[in-house]
This record gives C-alpha cells, structure tokens and sequence, in this order.
C-alpha cells in the first residue's frame, strides 16, 4: 500500500501582495515535492507554528512587527484570518506554543524584546500581555552592541519561558504566569562568552537543553532542573570541520527518538550532525551539504525518512533522505522553488490543504 503524501507548509521572506506562504506534498516513499496551494497578505513571514485544532500562526518580522492567526480553508490557498496581534519589538523572528496551547510566546530581534499572547479557543489570539525587554551587550561588535531576542521554548511542564538572547549571550528564564499571559523575571544562565544563542532544543528527558549558538557556529548543552529552572551549560561542540570560512548556525533539532541533533550552517552550507548518547552528551557523527545556500530552518519528516532545508540565499526547498550510520543524510533526492524561504513545517492535527 502506497503511504499517502505529507503536508508541509514554507514561508518565504516577501512583500504582503506576494505569496509569502506556500503549501507543497511531499511523497512520503520519494521524497519528491509537489506545490499545494500559496497564501499572500503578510509581509515577511518568517516564522510558522501549527496550532492543535488546525489554526496557523506566522510571525511577521517587520518593523514594529505582528503575530497573525490563520485557518487554512479546505481547498489549497484558502484561508481565514482569526486575528492579528503587535509582538511587542521590532523584527519578530520566533514564535512559540506552550504545553497546554494557550500562550504562544514572541521573541523579537531588533529589539530584544518578548511577550506572551493568548490562544483563544477559537484559535485566535487574544490581548497580549506585557513587554519584557533585555538588557546589556556581548564581545561581538556588530551583532551583539544591544540584546537580540531570538527564539523562546517551555519547559516541558510549561512552568518556565526560557528566550535565547543572541546579543548578550544568555538565555533568560522566565516564569509563566498563564492567567495574566505575563514573563516573570526567575533567572538567566551565561552562554559562554561571544556564543550568540538562537534556537533551543529538549533533550526526551526534559532535564537537558541543547542551543545552537550562531555567532561562534557551535553547539551548547545545558542541564535543566525542573523544579527550579535553574540551567547550566556543561559543554559545547564545533558545528564546523577545522579550517571552515565563516559560518553562522541557524537552526537544530533532535530526531523523535532522541538519538540524534541537526544543527544547520549557514556559510558552510551543511547540516551538522551529532550523535546523543544515553546521558544526553553529544558526539560529532557527520556534516553533510543542505542540499542549497543558507540554511535558515529545517524540519523533519514525522516518519523521520526525510529531512527538508529552507535554504534563504538560493530560494528554494531541499529534501534529504535520512541515512544510518555515519553518513546520516544522503544527497538531495529533490528540491523545489521557495523564494526567500525561511521556515518549514510540518502540521500534524486538521489543518487545512490536506490531500
């Protein structure tokens, strides 16, 4: 029996009169990409998360920039708009959704800034809750001369708010107050120095955090107490082979099973892989080519045979079959158009544009 194809739904970087987010099928036994369907009307969507009950919410990273609610309709390109909200700064780039999918968190860039805004349950988005703004600057003097908020992740109970800061190397630690959508100041923790954090991956276990620092294109790996929020960086790995020319890291995740962690390089133009082991500590397995130029955002398939790279720069889609051993990921097996490509997903749950 043929598997049925997946739905994966991209952004690209582009005006709001042009289509920023585009749906494709993707064969689940090939890997080959089909276009399902285009959305216009935001500018620069950057950044996707699906909600449970179908809804899409995209962050449009602009200046004094806005978090919009989607319902994508039944047939492809279709959609309702459920509501917009400011994000608070300037430059949204990031967007999280809690455990309990009633908060979706905001960090902003250009401003450094975070909030939290209310899911409705309708899937809209209710008022937002306060600001909170960083403070201070890292060694780098470009891009660390003012705090850079650059992603947010919940602690696994959904307790906590943990925003990575690219340009004061730290990753702040908030309390949730759910009821009043507020970020509590609890603590930080101290990437080391000139590290530039921006996205953050858990561990199964939900007691290690991994961050892939941008600015000196490594892999940190942090502990996480529960009970407290306390977190401490224990170690950190090269995402690069000796000699590599400048690079930035983007993107990481873990595979479902937890023995795996993809870092992307952008510059090197590859996707660093690392092994887990079964306390959680790294080891480099491969870094093998992202199939195009930039890799901004990657995700993987839910059967976890493909790997699918938004590379920025050549504007397009490259899929990756997963492989064992040291090789880890295979040549591209297809690639499609996606200009300015910046984010892809995939949703699970109803959403609309399925096949």
């Amino acid at each position: 029996m043929t598997p049925p194809p997946q739905l994966l739904l991209a952004s690209g970087y582009t005006e709001a009169d042009q289509p920023g987010i585009h749906g494709f099928l993707m064969d689940s036994a090939t890997g080959a990409l089909t276009p399902h369907g285009a959305l216009a009307g935001i500018a620069s969507p950057s950044f996707l998360v699906a909600g449970p009950a179908g809804e899409l919410y995209v962050a449009s990273e602009t200046g004094d920039g806005v978090v919009v609610a989607l319902r994508l309709g039944p047939a492809p390109g279709q959609a309702t708009e459920l509501g917009r909200q400011p994000g608070g700064g300037d430059w949204p780039c990031h967007l999280a959704l809690n455990p309990a999918a009633t908060l979706i968190a905001v960090a902003n860039y250009g401003s450094g800034s975070a909030r939290l805004i209310p899911r409705m349950p309708d899937g809209g988005l209710g008022a937002p809750g306060p600001v909170v703004r960083h403070q201070g600057s890292g060694p780098h003097p470009e891009r660390q001369e003012a705090p850079h908020a650059h992603a947010t992740i919940f602690s696994p109970d959904g307790r906590f708010a943990i925003v990575a800061d690219l340009g004061i190397d730290r990753l702040m630690v908030y309390q949730v107050d759910a009821a009043g959508a507020a970020l509590l100041p609890h603590g930080e923790a101290a990437v080391h120095s000139g590290a530039g954090p921006r996205h953050m991956a858990w561990h199964p276990s939900g007691r290690l955090l991994y961050v892939a620092n941008e600015l000196d294109s490594t892999v940190s790996s942090f502990t996480f107490d529960p009970a407290t929020g306390r977190l401490t960086e224990f170690g950190y790995l090269s995402t690069l082979p000796p000699g590599a020319p400048h690079n930035q890291v983007a993107d990481l995740h873990l595979d479902a099973a937890g023995s795996r962690l993809y870092v992307s390089n952008r510059g090197h133009n590859s996707i660093a892989v690392f092994a887990v082991g079964p306390g959680g500590a790294l080891s480099p397995l491969a870094i093998r080519p992202c199939g195009g130029d930039w890799p901004r955002n990657f995700a993987l398939s839910p059967d976890g045979r493909f790997l699918v790279v938004a590379n920025q720069h050549s504007g397009q889609l490259a899929v990756l079959p997963v492989l064992g051993g040291a090789t880890a990921l295979g040549e591209p097996v297809a690639h499609a158009a996606l200009p300015g490509a910046a984010c892809v997903i995939f949703p699970t749950g109803p959403m609309g544009w399925h096949p």
